[in-house]
């Protein structure tokens, strides 16, 4: 019989166990539980420390008792007397530093709970804390079991086919009766899926639906990796940010024309306020995903392999984006194909776009040239554009000075941290200042007005 799982209870009895330095296979049989499963339970759950020991500096470079290292640092210059390895900043501007690690984090118990050198160690350190593992252990439950149980794959093969005919006035019961090899859900979650807004079918193309009161029901999220928010969230992004002070962030988002069509995913590449834009056929994770190999591989064509590696990881050292659902497969942007890490994605919080305000406000120069739609006016499509039509556009945004940059363009500053080469593989040319048009008339879109009768 399966056991159920570890509860709030038994985590604390593990953290008391730690402190009084019992063993894993102790704490094991207290719980009756298999010693596999509690090493799995601290392993996966403790959280890494910063903290130090009092009256002691925390160098934590293994050279640190024999080197004769000076003025690394700008608070070192002051006190040229001074060996760097009794200063607490030097780790973070030394090339030679190397972290040291503690054996005991790498054996059981594998933290730092109930050591007796605790409050004398200057290394890095683990802890077990029972409530913090109780809420790590919720938040992967919860999203686990979010979203809907279906492939992209899936839900393409039947989403074109019940559009189609659900235009033509069929019922969903009637489409998916004459052809039930295209489903692979039942009637009941196709409706689901409708009323959430995963497929391009909505309520509104249901007769009889549109007569019904709607059910009090949340909508439907479609995610790649049901588990792509753990160790992703804004607050991990905050604590990311904390560790490395001055990491330039790029900021991701995604812009719609019309429901259905072709979407445009941004890249903001701060602080130069250079933003480049990928037409993409679908809003989905796949074609995202082929965005970023497509950067890769032009780089790699232009610069060679290694060099193309390291310009990557400078342009994209760490990545903010939204929870939109083309971006639910974030180990595919984070890693190359044979899983070596190429940058780091968080999410913003759900519902707040202000936490990537950047690339929001970039927007707002886009789309002076591709219009969003009013009550009366049509909302521009994409679907009539190429490629090379947002390379114009996006090259008339960069080369748009702005107040905020002191009166310089992006493109300039991106030019001069990156070369010319790059902003050209992004599609970017320089515009001169006279000649920026920011109106649709720049890719000769004329807006429809609205049949309103």
């Amino acid at each position: 019989m399966t056991k159920p799982r570890l509860t709030e209870a038994d985590r604390l009895r593990i953290e008391e166990g730690l402190r009084k330095r019992l063993t894993v296979y102790a704490i094991a049989k207290e719980l009756g539980r298999p010693m596999r499963t509690i090493m799995r339970e601290i392993k996966l759950r403790a959280r890494a420390s910063d903290k130090g020991a009092a009256y002691r500096v925390s160098n934590r470079c293994v050279h640190r008792m024999d080197c004769q290292k000076k003025r690394i640092c700008a608070h070192c210059l002051y006190d040229e007397s001074r060996h760097c390895r009794f200063c607490r900043l030097c780790n973070a501007h030394c090339d030679d530093f190397v972290e040291d690690a503690c054996a005991r984090l790498s054996q059981p118990p594998y933290v730092c709970n109930g050591c007796p050198q605790e409050s004398k160690c200057v290394l890095r350190k683990r802890f077990y804390i029972h409530s913090a593992a109780q809420d790590d252990y919720r938040e992967r439950l919860v999203e686990t079991r979010r979203g809907a149980n279906i492939t992209e794959a899936e839900v393409l093969k039947f989403d074109a086919t019940l559009y189609e005919l659900t235009s033509q006035g069929q019922s969903i019961h009637a489409v998916m009766a004459n052809h039930a090899g295209c489903f692979t859900v039942n009637e009941k979650t196709v409706y689901r899926y409708v009323n959430g807004g995963l497929l391009h079918t909505k309520r509104h193309d249901l007769p009889r639906a549109c007569m019904l009161k709607p059910r009090q029901t949340k909508s439907v999220e479609h995610k790649v990796d049901a588990q792509c928010r753990i160790g992703r969230t804004y607050a991990d992004y905050l604590r990311f940010i904390a560790q490395n002070p001055g990491l330039p962030v790029t900021e991701m988002d995604t812009v719609e024309g019309v429901k259905g069509g072709k979407v445009l995913l941004t890249l903001m590449f701060m602080p130069y306020g250079f933003m480049s834009a990928f037409l993409l056929p679908a809003k989905t994770s796949a074609h995202v995903t082929e965005a970023f190999a497509t950067i890769r591989r032009r780089l790699t064509e232009d610069f060679g392999e290694a060099a193309a590696l390291e310009l990557f990881a400078r342009l994209f050292p760490v990545i903010l984006t939204d929870n939109g659902t083309e971006f639910s497969a974030p180990s595919r942007i984070e890693t190359d194909s044979e899983g070596s890490r190429l940058t780091w994605l968080y999410y913003c919080d759900p519902n707040s776009a202000f936490q990537k305000a950047h690339v929001e406000r970039n927007h707002e120069l886009l789309r002076k040239i591709l219009p969003k739609g009013t009550p009366y006016v049509e909302p521009t499509s994409f679907d009539s554009l190429t490629q090379a039509d947002m390379n114009l556009a996006m090259s008339h945004v960069n080369g748009y000075l702005r107040e905020s940059l002191k009166d310089r363009t992006p493109y300039d500053l991106f030019a001069a941290a990156f070369g010319t080469r790059v902003a050209e593989l992004f599609g970017v040319r320089r515009i001169p200042a006279d000649d920026i048009v920011l109106k649709p008339s720049l890719l000769g879109i004329v807006q429809k007005t609205k049949n309103l009768d």
